[in-house]
């Protein structure tokens, strides 16, 4: 295993921070908070990046709000300095741990995401099924409160293993100890934490396990297998791996056993053999947001979700709602 010895420094650099802060205002710059930050740019990151060298630094509380996405999310939101702060640690430390990755995690990473992951479910399940010829099975799980199950003690022990900085460990402690209770979700940090915190378990049923067909994007993976019998015993390892080495439980309402044939839902799709359609709670909140007004930003949003399955009436008849919302605006 590499170590890595000099990373606060890197952190904490003049460039990585302004570096930083252009990655940050990236469609945010008629916010007000971060207008007010950037109004004195160069005196608050160098009072921020003097705060941060002398340990000076501490992180301000966060503000919390509600967004349906689609089920209801607890947001929690830092002060424009401490993303920042977030900013900075993670330009340094996601490529460390990033490299360290298995090839079928999804989330949040440069070059992957959600389609990417449907994409390759889809493969999966061919090559599981011998091109459609053959009966396969899906392990579907869901980990439970996931984000706010995170315990800061392992996670600070796995990162420890790569990053022996005690000045950039003690950074990272005051980031995630600026939360009481896992990690927030809307942090840049959080993102990168939940995928190393996860990588355990992906390691787990990759290298441990030796399952060949495994999928994961946040807190949902999938496993696949011709014998059920295989994936039932397999899901006691996982339980067992979840519960002592990261304390985590799966949601005991969403763990299913089904048979490829019946389709698979993930990611806001359901894939079946020869085909791929959009899953109806994502069809209905599609449905209720043009309701209130649909614009051509949003259209062509909607039909970059539609271009990855089977929906070219739903694309047509939202592309019929876009005209008939216009004429209508132009009388």
């Amino acid at each position: 295993m590499k170590i890595y010895k000099d990373i606060f420094s890197k952190i904490t650099s003049a460039d990585n921070l302004f570096d930083s802060w252009q990655a940050f205002r990236k469609g945010k710059t008629k916010r007000s908070d971060v207008m007010a930050f950037e109004f004195s740019l160069e005196r608050n990151i160098f009072d921020l990046r003097h705060e941060l060298k002398t340990k000076q630094y501490r992180h301000a509380p966060y503000s919390s709000f509600f967004i349906q996405d689609p089920k209801q999310r607890n947001i929690h939101k830092a002060r424009v300095r401490d993303r920042l702060v977030h900013h900075a640690i993670f330009a340094v430390l996601n490529p460390i741990f990033e490299a360290t990755f298995i090839p079928n995690s999804f989330s949040c990473q440069k070059g992957k995401g959600t389609h990417k992951g449907v994409e390759t479910l889809k493969n999966i399940l061919r090559k599981a099924s011998k091109n459609n010829t053959k009966p396969c099975f899906v392990l579907k799980c869901d980990i439970r409160q996931f984000f706010h199950s995170v315990d800061h003690d392992i996670l600070i022990s796995i990162v420890g293993q790569k990053i022996k900085d005690p000045d950039a460990m003690w950074l990272i402690q005051e980031v995630m100890e600026s939360f009481p209770n896992g990690v927030p979700i809307g942090n840049l940090t959080s993102q990168l934490f939940a995928n190393i915190y996860l990588n355990e378990l992906d390691c787990f049923v990759k290298h441990k396990l030796k399952v060949p067909f495994y999928v994961r994007y946040t807190d949902d993976f999938i496993l696949v297998s011709d014998s059920p019998e295989k994936l039932l015993s397999l899901l006691e390892w996982i339980k067992l791996f979840l519960r002592e080495r990261l304390n985590l439980n799966l949601h005991p309402h969403k763990v299913s056993l089904r048979k490829y044939h019946q389709g698979i839902d993930f990611l806001g799709y359901i894939q079946f053999p020869k085909f791929r359609i959009l899953r109806n709670k994502t069809k209905r909140r599609i449905l209720n947001k043009s309701a209130k007004g649909i614009n051509e930003q949003s259209l062509q949003s909607y039909l970059g979700v539609l271009s990855h399955c089977n929906a070219h009436n739903f694309g047509e008849s939202l592309k019929n709602e876009f005209w008939l919302q216009t004429e209508i605006a132009k009388k």
